[in-house]
């Protein structure tokens, strides 16, 4: 392998060490606290509102937060109702719309039955025709009859006296035309002549008795005929009756549905009205509990305002009490373990493990934990964007989110992390950037 491969692989390898560092080293930059004005002379820092100030922002903030709940819960309970009434609302329709589909059923059953009643009024109306056609068929067939009759009883009075005077006279009749007669052929020509009057007679006879059996037959089948007409009359007419019986009782149920169906509109409607007032209210909920969650935003920005720290400026407390030596100073500098240059972002101050480690000044553990390069390592925020950090301790004595006070003990010296022996590196953020510690620690 030649000198330049060498050495052009060993810059990489540097470069590659130095980010790696550099990333394990650069906290994130994100943590802000802001401060208008820095107005004390000592090292420690204060809130800028009053601790009764605080306080009172924090129980409104709280009383909000309460009365947001009740209107919430007041809202679930609106929100429920206003489901039960469109639930209620849903089973209306749907019976309403049973209750339509059943009217539409009975409107079809009652075109049927009017279409049968229609029909029977119509055979009515021609067994009515029939029955006065019968009747008067019947009234001229009598008429037709009485003429004939009398007629026939002119004709059959003069048969009736011409057949009794021949009974009468007969004897004496046919004896004075036998001696009358004055031959043998004039004799039985004048029987053949008695002889044909008398069948002429009893033809005669036969014939008007035949005409009146046939009157009477005839006369007795136009008079069945109008009694099987009448019959048939009284039998529509039943039918008539039992149809227009069913109509009127569907009649009634119709309008019973069709009431029924009103009713449940009317329900409806009466429920919609409560929908509608639920929906009021609710916006009414909605608008109150904006409003207070505007309060809310408004007081907890006022409590933030109150709340925030801010570094009274200042020198900071010696972190490391009683050892003064600096193993290694805040710039440019070989890292001890990687054997490149790059930057110290801090001052490492030499002393035995165990020994303790102090606040620097007054603030807010917003760090409390491990990682592989810082070992052990403690962040604390003083306000005014200003935090430090104490690195490779051996134990930590505090948790995020405690206050602490300049001076007091935070933690252990250690040489956890990246370390080649005991000793607390210390460092400066301002701004989100490091800065050199002395111009706090002098």
């Amino acid at each position: 392998m030649t000198k330049n491969s060498l050495l052009k692989k060993a810059r990489v390898l540097i470069v590659l060490c130095m980010s790696i560092c550099m990333a394990q080293f650069i906290l994130p930059s994100s943590y802000t606290v802001y401060a208008d004005e820095e107005d004390e002379d000592s090292n420690g820092g204060h809130t800028v509102g009053s601790s009764s100030e605080i306080d009172d922002l924090k129980r409104q903030i709280e009383e909000s937060k309460a009365a947001k709940e009740k209107a919430n819960e007041t809202k679930s309970q609106l929100a429920s109702g206003l489901a039960d009434v469109q639930q209620i609302i849903g089973s209306l329709q749907t019976e309403k719309e049973n209750v339509v589909t059943y009217v539409a059923t009975l409107d079809a059953a009652m075109e049927q039955i009017q279409d049968s009643l229609d029909a029977i009024n119509l055979s009515i109306s021609e067994n009515e025709i029939q029955i006065e056609e019968a009747k008067q068929s019947i009234e001229k067939a009598e008429q037709e009859l009485d003429e004939a009759e009398r007629v026939r009883m002119e004709g059959y009075e003069g048969i009736k006296d011409q057949v009794k005077f021949m009974y009468l006279a007969s004897r004496s009749t046919y004896l004075d035309v036998l001696i009358s007669s004055e031959s043998v052929s004039d004799l039985i020509n004048r029987t053949r002549y008695i002889s044909k009057i008398m069948d002429y007679d009893k033809r005669k006879l036969d014939e008007y008795a035949e005409a009146v059996e046939e009157s009477d037959r005839a006369k007795k089948v136009l008079e069945e005929s109008e009694l099987e007409l009448e019959k048939r009359q009284e039998a529509l007419e039943e039918k008539q009756q039992a149809a227009q019986g069913k109509k009127d009782d569907m009649s009634d149920l119709i309008s019973a549905k069709e009431a029924e169906i009103d009713q449940y509109s009317a329900a409806i409607g009466t429920k919609e009205e409560q929908v509608k007032e639920y929906q009021q209210m609710i916006a009414q909920q909605d608008a109150e509990i904006a409003s207070i969650e505007a309060a809310i935003k408004q007081q907890q920005a006022a409590l933030a305002a109150a709340s925030r720290r801010v570094y009274g400026g200042g020198q900071f407390v010696w972190p490391a009490p009683k050892y003064t030596r600096i193993s290694d100073d805040y710039g440019m500098r070989t890292h001890p373990t990687l054997g490149v240059q790059m930057m110290h972002n801090g001052v490492d101050m030499a002393a035995p493990s165990g020994s303790p480690i102090l606040a620097a000044a007054d603030g807010t553990v917003i760090a409390a934990s491990y990682s592989g390069s810082m070992g052990n390592y403690i962040m604390i925020d003083h306000g005014s964007d200003i935090i430090t950090i104490y690195m490779h301790a051996s134990s930590l004595g505090v948790s995020v989110g405690q206050e602490v006070s300049a001076g007091d003990r935070i933690g252990s010296v250690g040489s956890t992390g990246r370390s080649t022996g005991p000793h607390l590196h210390f460092g400066v953020r301002k701004n989100g950037a490091y800065v050199n510690p002395w111009t706090y620690l002098k």
